[in-house]
C-alpha cells in the first residue's frame, strides 16, 4: 500500500465547496429514509480518485458504513481513527469498514460485518436505507458505502487493533459546502485534488471526504 510522504494537513486550501447547507428538515430520519427509498436524478462529483502509484492488480472490493447516529440535539456521523501501525490508511479518519470476503453475500453484509468487528456496534441497532455509487480510491479499493441509521442506546467496543478512536461529527456540519476544503499534493502518478473537511481535533480527508460530498450532492439534488 502507498504511503503517504506528505502531511495534508500542513496544503494549503485551494478553494471551497461553498454551497448552500442542507437543512436540518432534511437531516431529519423521516426524510432521509424517504431521499433513498425515492432517489432523485443526480451525479456524484467523485467516482474514481487519481491513483497514488501504478496499479499492478485489480481493484480491492470493500464497503464502508455511514452511520447517521440519531441524537437528541441532531444527527451525527459515526467515525474511526484508524490505528498508526495498520498497513492501509494508518491514522486516518475513516467509516467502520474493509474489503469484501468471500463470504459476504453482499457489499452491505461486509459493511455490518465490519462494524461489529471493528467497533463492536450490534447489526440489530443498524437500519440501513440505502447506497451510494461505488467510489474507487486512490489507494485500489473499489468501496461501497452504505448509509444507514443507527437509534441509541447501543454500546460500543473499538478493535484496539484497528480502531483508536470512535468519534462523531454533527451532520449538519458535514453536510454544508462551507466546511469542504479542496487541497492539491503531488503524487508519482500526478497532482491529485481532494476534499478536505476539518473537525475541531479531527481531520477528515481523501475517500472519507469524497464519499461525503457525494451524500451531500445526494441529499440536495
Amino acid at each position: 500500500m502507498a504511503t503517504l510522504h506528505f502531511d495534508p494537513e500542513l496544503l494549503p486550501i485551494d478553494s471551497l465547496g461553498g454551497e448552500d447547507a442542507i437543512t436540518l428538515e432534511q437531516l431529519r430520519a423521516d426524510a432521509l429514509r424517504a431521499r433513498f427509498s425515492n432517489p432523485p436524478a443526480w451525479s456524484p462529483e467523485i467516482t474514481v480518485e487519481r491513483l497514488v502509484r501504478p496499479m499492478t492488480g485489480p481493484l480491492t472490493d470493500a464497503a464502508v458504513l455511514l452511520p447517521i447516529v440519531l441524537r437528541d440535539d441532531g444527527p451525527t456521523l459515526l467515525f474511526t481513527q484508524r490505528a498508526a501501525h495498520l498497513t492501509a490508511h494508518a491514522g486516518q479518519i475513516s467509516f467502520p469498514g474493509g474489503r469484501m470476503e468471500a463470504y459476504d453475500a453482499s457489499p452491505i453484509a461486509t459493511a455490518l460485518r465490519e462494524t461489529e468487528e471493528e467497533i463492536g456496534l450490534d447489526r440489530s441497532h443498524i437500519d440501513v436505507i440505502g447506497t451510494l455509487p461505488e467510489y474507487h480510491t486512490g489507494t485500489g479499493f473499489r468501496v461501497t458505502p452504505v448509509v444507514a441509521i443507527v437509534q441509541p442506546p447501543f454500546e460500543m467496543r473499538a478493535d484496539p487493533f484497528e480502531v483508536a478512536e470512535i468519534f462523531e461529527v454533527p451532520l449538519s456540519f458535514l453536510m454544508n459546502g462551507m466546511h469542504h476544503q479542496r487541497r492539491t499534493a503531488e503524487f508519482i502518478t500526478g497532482n491529485r485534488t481532494f476534499y478536505v473537511m476539518p473537525y475541531e481535533r479531527f481531520f477528515i480527508w481523501g475517500a472519507t471526504a469524497g464519499m461525503l460530498r457525494n451524500l451531500f450532492h445526494f441529499l440536495r439534488a
